[in-house]
């Protein structure tokens, strides 16, 4: 009674348009009014005691971290070394579309900004070379999405404070996939351009190669920092979130010199209303998430799929395909919030291994980043790039099609995850 009680509420909540985290504050009151236990004080402490968590301060220093890079020109540098490494392979935009993705997703962690950055400068020049400006505009979103992948993630820190596994872990863990997902965009584009008739860019000199390089070598040097910091155990994740803002903000303002001081303030604005909204939606999922473990609805829900317990394979394609339907409908962290203290239980008791479930779950919840009716980065990059959503949903429909087969290969064979995830680590 207690799950239709907490699934109820919760649908119905946001079926007539409620926000997300005041449906989880209605939902966790609906579930202590059946529990007979309704007091305002429970909703009130556990929003304050899950928002006062050492590790949610990553949170607004990668996301300033993002916001500064984006103004100091590091995004720029990034786009212009990628044109100098692969721009006159044919079909060469597309891959360095995909090879800033991958390099930009190492830095800031944000799909959207990722998105908007790449589809800003590079769409006007696919649509002025004759590209498929549709296709184009879809592989932008496509390489968006790995951002939240690849180390370091805002949705590995709060899976990681809502699941309580290390994010230093799944940190190690998200670079493989990632590369992965980047690798496979690349063979899928590749496949497509192969018979049109588009005139590569000229080949760029080896000087001009290598100061574009030079350029953009304090941009690279970065996610160096950051994922050496952690992985020698200088620095925590939330430390490295600071470390990347103060770098960031040195390198825009000192070396490239296109962060001016007057600057600062939208930059921060900008950060601060985006960690509000996240934060809050924690401390509202995390009431939820209290109320779910004293009404034990992970019980309930083991009992339902007991016979796939013995079955981890199949319990992880199961799970998956709930994944990706609920993300059609939910952004990615709301998705995560919501459903990590369902499935964390039944995880454990599968005996699958948490960090590999985490990547997976995120790598899922990405993929809902490209679904409509929601699809966040659909809607940016249809924004930025001038071409209707419709069209932008076609041109995305291969390369979703693709994730969804790697995500696929990865639950056959989680090996490719938990090797390199064992070697990193």
């Amino acid at each position: 009674m207690t799950l239709l009680v907490f699934l109820g509420s919760l649908l119905g909540a946001m079926a007539i348009g409620v926000p997300v985290a005041f449906a989880l504050i209605f939902c966790a009151a609906m579930m202590m009014w059946q529990m007979d236990m309704f007091n305002a004080q429970i909703v009130a402490q556990n929003m304050v005691t899950g928002a006062d968590t050492f590790t949610l301060l990553a949170i607004p220093f990668f996301l300033l971290a993002g916001e500064l890079m984006n103004a100091g020109g590091l995004s720029k540098r990034i786009i212009d070394f990628a044109l100098a490494c692969v721009g006159h392979i044919k079909g060469g935009l597309g891959i360095v579309a995909i090879l800033a993705a991958v390099i930009m997703a190492s830095l800031s962690g944000s799909a959207a900004a990722d998105t908007a950055a790449l589809a800003a400068i590079l769409i006007p020049m696919m649509r002025q070379a004759g590209y498929n400006v549709p296709r184009s505009a879809g592989l932008m979103a496509a390489g968006g999405v790995i951002a939240p992948v690849i180390p370091p993630s805002l949705a590995y820190i709060v899976f990681g404070v809502a699941a309580n596994v290390s994010i230093s872990r799944l940190f190690m863990a998200g670079i493989a996939p990632g590369i992965m997902m980047g690798l496979s965009l690349v063979a899928v584009w590749l496949f497509m351009v192969r018979k049109s008739d588009i005139q590569p860019l000229p080949r760029q000199s080896a000087s001009q190669r290598l100061r574009a390089t030079g350029r953009a070598l304090w941009a690279l040097g970065m996610p160096v920092i950051i994922l050496g910091g952690i992985r020698m155990g200088v620095v925590t994740p939330t430390e490295a979130a600071v470390v990347a803002a103060v770098y960031a903000w040195f390198v825009g303002t000192f070396i490239y010199r296109e962060l001016r001081p007057a600057d600062l303030y939208g930059v921060v604005l900008r950060a601060a209303k985006t960690t509000a909204v996240v934060m809050f939606l924690v401390a509202a999922a995390l009431v939820s998430a209290h109320l779910i473990t004293a009404a034990n609805i992970p019980a309930e829900l083991g009992g339902l799929i007991e016979p796939l317990i013995d079955r981890p394979k199949l319990l992880m394609l199961v799970i998956m395909l709930l994944v990706i339907v609920v993300g059609t409908a939910l952004d990615l962290t709301p998705t995560i919030l919501i459903l990590t203290p369902v499935l964390m239980p039944i995880i454990k008791m599968a005996g699958i291994d948490p960090v590999y479930f985490g990547v997976m779950f995120v790598m899922n919840t990405c993929i809902g980043l490209l679904t409509p009716p929601v699809g966040v980065v659909l809607n940016v990059v249809s924004g930025v790039a001038k071409v209707p959503l419709g069209k932008v949903i076609g041109g995305v429909m291969p390369f979703l099609f693709t994730y969804i087969a790697l995500l696929l290969l990865f639950v056959i064979f989680p090996e490719l995850i938990t090797v390199p995830m064992r070697w990193l680590t």
